[in-house]
């Protein structure tokens, strides 16, 4: 599975951006997608992720009610809009994605897209 990410930027506080990742590949096995960044004491956080069958969808605490996960699995592509977004929410963002069955899941990494928040 490859993954594209796009959609990141710089923007001030307040502002809204929307971010994509397209996948490729072995798509028909893809259990789940989401969005991690780096976090202090950790290597990456979850931010959001959205099961591909049935759209069930968590998030971090700190991006509930700002964040909102989308997945359209006609265009195998996942999207993350961000509103309210706050100087917090900089950091590079990575798309995740959970394939396979069984005891053969394997996880695959975009290569990130940057998010600045200015204050």
């Amino acid at each position: 599975v490859q993954l594209v990410e796009s959609g990141g930027g710089l923007v001030q506080t307040g502002d809204s951006l929307r971010l994509s990742c397209a996948a490729s590949g072995d798509t028909d096995n893809i259990n789940a997608m989401g969005w991690y960044r780096p976090a202090p004491g950790k290597q990456r956080e979850l931010v959001a992720a959205i099961a591909t069958g049935g759209g069930m969808a968590s998030y971090a605490d700190s991006v509930k009610g700002r964040f909102t996960i989308s997945m359209d699995n006609a265009k195998n592509t996942m999207s993350l809009q961000m509103n309210s977004l706050k100087p917090e929410d900089t950091a590079v963002y990575y798309c995740f994605a959970d394939v396979g069955r069984g005891g053969n899941r394997v996880g695959y990494w975009g290569q990130g897209t940057q998010v600045t928040v200015s204050s």
